[in-house]
Parts: C-alpha cells; structure tokens; sequence
C-alpha cells in the first residue's frame, strides 16, 4: 500500500511538515562565520608645530600670490586725491605682512626639523644616496602615471613627494625670500639690513631691479602650479591608495585602510 498522500488536505499537511524539519535541522546547525575583521593601521606622524606652520603657511603664500599678482598687475587708477585712496598701500602692506609670515615661519620649520621627530626633516634632507629611497621614487612616478595598480606604503612623506617638496618648494621658497627682500631693501634704502644683506650684491647679480621683479614674479607661479599639483594629489591619495593623506595634516595620524604590513619609513 503506497504512503503518499492522496487527498489535498493530507499534500499540504505533509509539506508542512517537511517545512518544519527542515527548519528544525536549519536552527541546530551552527550559523557560517563571516569574518568582519577590518584593519586600519596607525602611525603618528605630523607633530602639532608641523601641522601649524603647514596651515599658516599656506594661508599666508595664498596672501602672498594674490597680492603680488596684483602688485605686479595693478588695478584700474580709482579718481580723486591720493590721499584718500590708499588701496595699493593696503596691498603691498598685506603681502608684506605675509611674506614676514612665511620668513619667521621657514626659520622656524628649519629649527623644527632640528628637534622634531624623524618625519619632519624629510623634505630638508631626502636619503638620496638610499637605493630604496630611488626605488621608491621610480614606482610613485609609475603610480602616479597610473602603470601600476598598487602604491607602495609610506608612514610620512613618498620619495617623489619628499624630492618635489625639496626642490620645488623649499629652494623655492629660499629663492622668493631672497629676491623678496632684495626689492624690499630698495624700499628701506641703503642702512638697513634688509638692503646691506641682499639688495645690495642680489640685485647686482641678477643685472637690474626690474630683473629681480622678473624672477621675482616667475617664481610666484612655480609656487602656484606646485600648490595646485600638491592639493590633486593629496585629493587622489585619499582617494585611491586607501591612506589618510589631507586629514594626517590636521590629526597628525596617518592612517591605513588596508591589511598591507608592508609600510616603509
């Protein structure tokens, strides 16, 4: 005699059934692991008077870019008295201002790379004599150019980022303040320090004040197109190679989003 149900009511009841074992043996079986692990790897690398003199700094060189350009490139003549119009004085008094900013700031930066950590001397002396340091350098040349589908793991600054920083922006910066305080010395005239300690032998050097001006403004823009190359590319690193890049200036963390060990000094 069969066991299969014949009648409606006796299917149903038996698929019921079956339902119910099968939920029985679901629940007494142990549920997968899924490993929700997630590792974020942390070093502490921009120390707080970094990160000041980082932020001064760059408000203080945007000063400067957009009150040399006007300087440079002055504004329609305003009608009336000179003496109640004072705008360009106003100009040249906040690039002053800001150009003595970026001085004691660089002095200072200098003095901090004395004293501060291992990180923040990397742009003043790159380990160019380290093959590491080059390979380095070659495989973010190749990251950056996007022939490569990983970057390499730095705690502070990457080999082109140290390289550039050193000679685009710190000589840069040592050569604006130089012509700056050259032109400036002609303004506080023969006696003063400003004039005894670069007008006098800068200008010479360079043939003419007007020349000085020339260089003067030509490394403005170098300032300008390195900023605008430093922004994308921090904008990019936090983006694509899964590490903190524009909030380690704020926090000083740096920080890894990933479960690579292979970060190198």
């Amino acid at each position: 005699m069969s066991d299969t149900p014949t009648t409606p009511e006796a299917l149903a009841a038996a698929q019921q059934a079956a339902a119910a074992a099968q939920r029985a043996v679901s629940a007494s079986a142990p549920a997968p692991k899924v490993d929700r692990t997630h590792v974020v790897e942390e070093s502490y690398i921009y120390e707080a008077p970094v990160r000041i003199w980082h932020w001064v700094n760059a408000f203080a060189i945007l000063a400067l870019s957009i009150t040399g350009y006007l300087i440079a490139s002055p504004l329609p003549s305003v009608p009336g008295e000179a003496s109640d119009n004072f705008l360009m004085g106003y100009i040249r008094w906040i690039h002053f201002v800001a150009a003595y900013t970026v001085i004691i700031g660089f002095v200072f930066r200098i003095w901090w790379a004395i004293v501060g950590n291992s990180h923040a001397h990397e742009i003043f002396m790159p380990r160019i004599f380290s093959r590491q340091f080059w390979h380095g350098f070659w495989h973010e040349i190749k990251w950056y150019a996007f022939l490569t589908k990983e970057p390499e793991k730095f705690s502070g600054h990457n080999p082109l980022a140290v390289i550039s920083m050193h000679f685009l922006f710190v000589w840069g910066i040592v050569f604006m303040i130089f012509t700056g305080l050259a032109l400036y010395g002609e303004g506080t005239g023969m006696g003063s320090w400003q004039y005894e300690w670069f007008s006098a032998w800068l200008i010479p050097l360079f043939g003419q004040s007007q020349d000085v001006h020339t260089w003067h403004h030509m490394g403005m823009w170098v300032i300008i197109i390195f900023v605008m190359i430093h922004v994308y590319v921090a904008i990019r690193e936090d983006i694509m190679s899964r590490q903190s890049i524009i909030s380690s200036m704020i926090s000083g963390w740096r920080m890894f989003k990933d479960n690579r060990t292979d970060t190198k000094e």
